[in-house]
């Protein structure tokens, strides 16, 4: 972290005030961003390469709805081959450049039965099933506690902010917990039916590393889903990847309405 870090710092124009980190089909999202600084992810010394289709791979700093922004074009999964500090020194970064919220987005399916392909669903908490934790190992202090309380690991102030902005604008936006596994093959029936038992409405193969590493450093966290597909099981059609990313594409404008109405009251 400490290599990209200096990298980024000697090299970029404005540090950011908020970080958005774009899943898989939400790309153009950073198109709207103005006086924009562009830097591909091979460029930044150490930083993991994003290999999944749908992410661009690059940073984009500059100014969006008037504040100071950076969006993070593509992560880096843990079903990539990255290890779990690969998979979060992104966002770590980012809060270290001074980015004090953070808003994550991803494409999910859907396990709740009320919610349909192309809704758009502000997460409240998670289940982590993907067998790993960012913080295992030796703490690093300078970055938090070593047992950080995850309670509150969406920030119920800024979901508050989401529901408001969404009702003002007329944007849908459902509400759930989301289910992250390994990946990259997709569940199983089975295994959706045993998510949904165990409480999950969504589920995905990112976002959860993230959230517990930027609350460790005690950064704000919002969390949006775009459901992209209902779940293995509930429409007993086989799930396609160009679907995901068709369904992205589709709600993408809706998604752009979103953020840009959240952004000016964080």
């Amino acid at each position: 972290m400490t290599e990209s870090l200096a990298w980024l710092k000697s090299r970029i124009d404005a540090f950011p005030e908020i970080a958005i980190v774009l899943g898989s089909g939400l790309g153009p999202i950073a198109d709207a961003v103005t006086d924009a600084q562009v830097i591909p992810y091979e460029e930044i010394p150490g930083w993991p390469r994003s290999t999944a289709q749908g992410h661009a791979g690059k940073l984009i700093f500059g100014t969006l709805e008037g504040r100071r922004v950076v969006v993070m074009s593509g992560r880096a999964h843990f079903y990539e081959g990255h290890s779990i500090d690969q998979v979060v020194l992104g966002v770590r970064v980012l809060a270290r450049l001074g980015a004090r919220q953070v808003m994550l987005t991803n494409a999910a399916g859907g396990i709740n039965l009320t919610f349909h392909r192309g809704a758009l669903v502000l997460i409240t908490d998670h289940i982590n099933l993907q067998g790993a934790n960012p913080l295992r190992g030796a703490n690093d202090n300078s970055l938090g506690p070593r047992f950080p309380d995850m309670t509150f690991c969406y920030s119920p102030r800024l979901r508050e902010l989401a529901l408001a902005q969404a009702s003002r604008i007329g944007v849908p936006l459902h509400q759930g917990v989301y289910a992250c596994l390994q990946g990259p093959s997709y569940e199983t029936p089975a295994e959706i039916r045993y998510l949904r038992i165990i409480g999950a409405d969504l589920v995905g193969m990112s976002t959860v590393p993230e959230t517990i590493a930027l609350n460790h450093m005690g950064v704000e966290v919002m969390a949006f889903s775009c459901v992209t597909n209902m779940a293995a099981g509930i429409t007993n059609e086989k799930i396609d990847h160009e679907e995901v990313l068709e369904t992205g594409r589709q709600v993408r404008e809706q998604f752009i309405r979103l953020i840009r109405a959240v952004l000016p009251s964080l």
